[in-house]
């Protein structure tokens, strides 16, 4: 009796995966890159929040001053977050265009805010209708912004664009480039179905007037993070703009992958702390039974010593059924914005991916977190 509802809580759990699984496909499929080409009316502001980066600050400062959009129809703000290194000093000693403000949030704003204080404080010093967020980490093609605020129109309140890492040169890094376009391609897809759950901070844009309507960050400032996905979400679900993904390559912000297996494992943990303050209940009850389905590929072998042999077959069952679907929707999504060849250590990541969303999302739930050498408490 308990051996068939064990396998029945398996099957369920399977199929409500394959189901989000095939909705991220049919998602990437409803994409689309049909749209106007001309500049938007409205001033842009690029906000750039940055701390600690003195060896990236001026290569994002050069790709964001070169893009290719009228110099008068934009402006890139910096504002420094408490950097204990030359990061600032760097810049002001720049002899800066016209349309680059560099700035430095007060000790007293929002002090546990951290990133999403700097953010705020940046869009208090903006002209700008259409605000870009991005990182002082990233680079940018001189065809970027064009290609991500082309598809803002009038209709749409919100746009994540395209991440990735931009180097290949271990298999742990071939690894950390195939799972984060894996989020991305999901981000993609769920956006596609009209269901918005990820984004990434490194290249979004938003309405001025769509953030002000659901009060900003208002509500998320006691939180270390949420200045991307949580904001999407609100906008998506309080407010009757639409929410769009920018497919095009042109549109891709590249960054450098976590150097050590310690920084992505505390990068991941932070991303899945989000999950907890995510305001709908029936998308957290959907999150849980990803988890807990991920949790079953760990239980089921166990079960396999412990009581029957029936249960390896139920997890090699399960694990093929994955292995499968996530290859598809992976390969959907490659041939929409990335190289095939990040494909290739697809095999070993399955692997590695099961216990690592089991440590990074329990962990999230849980505990401190740390960025950029702060010691973040919930």
């Amino acid at each position: 009796m308990i051996e068939n509802i064990l396998f029945l809580i398996f099957l369920i759990l399977l199929i409500h995966y394959v189901i989000f699984l095939y909705k991220i496909y049919v998602g990437l499929s409803k994409l689309t890159n049909k749209v106007s080409e001309k500049i938007p009316e409205e001033f842009v502001s690029i906000i750039v929040p940055f701390r600690n980066e003195e060896k990236n600050i001026l290569k994002t400062y050069t790709s964001l001053t070169a893009q290719n959009y009228p110099q008068e129809k934009y402006e890139i703000i910096f504002v420094n977050d408490s950097s204990d290194d030359n990061s600032l000093e760097l810049l002001r000693n720049l002899s800066k265009r016209e349309n680059v403000g560099v700035y430095s949030v007060p000790d007293d704003y929002s002090l546990n805010a951290h990133k999403k204080r700097a953010i705020r404080f940046g869009i208090e010093k903006s002209k700008g209708e259409i605000i870009v967020t991005t990182d002082a980490d990233c680079m940018h093609s001189k065809d970027w912004l064009i290609s991500l605020v082309k598809f803002m129109d009038a209709k749409t309140g919100f746009i994540s664009g395209p991440v990735e890492f931009n180097s290949d040169s271990t298999l742990f890094i071939r690894m950390q480039r195939l799972e984060f376009a894996g989020l991305v391609i999901t981000g993609a897809g769920l956006i596609g179905s009209d269901n918005p759950i990820i984004c990434n901070a490194a290249n979004i844009a938003y309405r001025k007037k769509a953030f002000e309507s659901v009060g900003g960050f208002t509500y998320q400032m006691s939180l270390s993070s949420g200045d991307d996905e949580l904001l999407m979400q609100k906008i998506h679900l309080d407010t009757d703009y639409q929410i769009k993904f920018a497919l095009d390559k042109k549109a891709i912000v590249s960054t450098e992958a976590n150097p050590t297996l310690k920084d992505f494992y505390h990068q991941r943990k932070r991303w899945a702390s989000k999950g907890l303050f995510y305001g709908d209940s029936f998308l957290l009850i959907k999150l849980v039974l990803i988890f807990l389905f991920y949790l079953s590929l760990l239980v089921q072998p166990i079960l396999g010593f412990l009581i029957s042999a029936k249960y390896f077959l139920t997890f090699i069952f399960s694990f093929l059924i994955k292995l499968s679907a996530e290859y598809l929707v992976l390969k959907k999504g490659t041939s929409l914005l990335f190289d095939f060849k990040i494909l290739k250590p697809f095999l070993i990541t399955e692997i590695l991916q099961v216990p690592y969303i089991l440590v990074s999302g329990f962990m999230g739930m849980f505990g401190n977190l740390v960025w950029k050498d702060r010691k973040i408490k919930r």
